[in-house]
């Protein structure tokens, strides 16, 4: 009995250090959503209750601008430096994805597609009519989704650092995560969360290189919700689905017809420009690329840039979307070709035919293109 007892001890001792564990890291995710509260109001959609902050007149002219944050992220990410540059004139939505911020699922946790649909329902609910959807890393493929998925409700993407295309491997930082599901809770109510909390800082340096981390990204960028076992289990999901829902959503990237912009980074250290972006345009009729200075993190790093090139993106669809329409559309239309601000590159033009029965698209993307 007694060499039983024993044995039993190594056990005893594990399983009160696994509780100690999930006992410290609810404690960790509770006062990491101190520091960063909800900022502003709930609206439940199939399969979720999001979490969205409202920024600028309601009555702003021209079409609102909805954004959407990426992986291990929250929408801090565009109100610390970004949101109320643009809220001084545009009516301006961020989005706690689903699962992630403050944004509750009250279903399975959703795909792509899924998402795609989620945001489409969070925009007829506000009533939102045609929006500029700005989509950053993760949050630029759900915006492609949506497009793809509900092609009448959003006006023109503008992708910053968008994920886009599939990897062989996920970004560096990210690989920690790529845990069979069956792990992903245990891991993430015993390791995850004290890894967090020790290399957080190291983390959010290779995210942001080669720019510098804000000071205050942990509370004014929402940087503290990623050390939360949730963030880890929503992270380790998206990663290995990702795996399954991004070829066949780049198979039906012919089918997009709304403009798309999209903004990269030279030195990403997360994604690569010339995959994510460069293929993508090529991928997408009328697509344009500009490429500046900065890495993956534009929207906290380098927001003069990001916003400049935001205004030019709604400016070109609100003249599009304001503008009278002319009586009869062309068969035929120039669709621009990528344009690269990098050296050595130019636009080209390709003459495509359209089908008469693609109208108002059309035409309102032939005045964004001009």
């Amino acid at each position: 009995m007694g060499k039983t007892r024993s044995m039993l001890i190594p056990f005893g001792l594990a399983g009160v250090g696994v509780l100690g564990l999930a006992g410290w890291s609810a404690w960790v995710g509770r006062k990491a959503e101190e520091m960063v509260p909800p900022d502003g109001r709930f609206v439940d959609v199939d399969g979720a209750r999001m979490h969205i902050v409202e920024l600028g007149p309601k009555d702003a002219a021209g079409p609102a601008i909805v954004m959407i944050h990426g992986v291990m992220a929250q929408l801090r990410n565009f109100s610390h430096s970004l949101a109320g540059r643009l809220a001084k004139d545009h009516r301006v939505i961020l989005v706690d994805r689903p699962g992630w911020g403050h944004s509750r699922l009250t279903g399975p946790r959703p795909d792509l597609v899924r998402q795609g649909r989620m945001i489409a329902a969070l925009i007829e609910t506000l009533g939102l009519e045609k929006p500029l959807v700005v989509g950053h890393s993760m949050g630029g493929v759900v915006s492609l989704a949506l497009a793809v998925e509900r092609p009448e409700v959003p006006g023109a993407l503008a992708l910053i650092a968008p994920l886009t295309q599939m990897v062989e491997q996920p970004p560096a930082m990210f690989r920690g995560m790529l845990v069979p599901p069956v792990l992903r809770a245990p891991i993430a109510w015993t390791i995850a969360v004290p890894m967090a909390v020790a290399f957080g800082k190291r983390g959010a340096e290779a995210v942001f290189a080669p720019d510098p981390v804000p000071a205050d990204f942990t509370i004014a960028g929402g940087g503290a919700l990623a050390a939360r076992s949730a963030a880890y289990e929503m992270g380790s999901f998206e990663i290995r689905m990702a795996e399954q829902a991004v070829p066949p959503l780049v198979a039906r990237y012919g089918e997009i017809r709304v403009p798309v912009s999209i903004l990269y980074g030279r030195q990403d250290n997360v994604l690569d420009p010339a995959l994510h972006g460069e293929r993508t345009v090529a991928e997408i009729a009328g697509a344009r690329l500009t490429l500046v200075e900065g890495g993956h993190m534009l929207p906290l790093a380098h927001p003069d840039e990001t916003e400049a090139w935001l205004r030019g993106c709604w400016r070109r669809w609100a003249e599009a979307f304001s503008s009278p329409l002319p009586k009869s559309p062309s068969p035929f239309r120039r669709f621009a070709a990528p344009s690269l601000s990098h050296k050595g590159r130019g636009s080209i033009g390709a003459q495509f035919p359209l089908p008469l029965w693609e109208r108002e698209g059309a035409r309102r993307r032939r005045r964004w293109e001009g």
